[in-house]
């Protein structure tokens, strides 16, 4: 038994500085993917699964008009399209994060090389 210690296999490489991961996980490429996956398949597909839940719910309701189940559904129906407006603005906002990412990133290293080839250096004399 280990106390106060990852397992061998968990562990970060020793190499990685502060113990984390020595590069980014990902690439500019792959978080325009990630972005254009979330707005061409996760959005369309949740607003879809959320109008599907919506014209089923209210066809129950109008079958149960007069009864208390309907205004339980009715409150089930709000809850409901809370819920899915919510996550499409989950969504929306993770999409902007992840495209702006990429602009940060990358603005960032042209900014640090611009700086770093702005320093003299007397090695530029060999």
């Amino acid at each position: 038994m280990r106390l106060n210690r990852l397992p061998d296999e968990d562990r970060p490489p020793a190499s990685a500085p502060g113990g984390g991961a020595p590069d980014l996980a990902s690439t500019p490429a792959q978080k325009r993917a990630a972005a254009n996956t979330i707005e061409t398949e996760l959005q369309p597909n949740t607003k879809k699964a959320g109008d599907w839940a919506d014209a089923s719910m209210t066809t129950a309701i109008s079958a149960f008009s007069g009864w208390a189940t309907a205004a339980g559904l009715k409150t089930v129906q709000t809850t409901w399209e809370s819920q899915v407006k919510t996550l499409v603005g989950r969504l929306n906002t993770e999409k902007g994060a992840l495209r702006a990412t990429v602009t940060i990133l990358t603005g960032t290293d042209v900014d640090r090389r611009g700086t770093l080839s702005g320093i003299p250096s007397s090695f530029d004399a060999y």
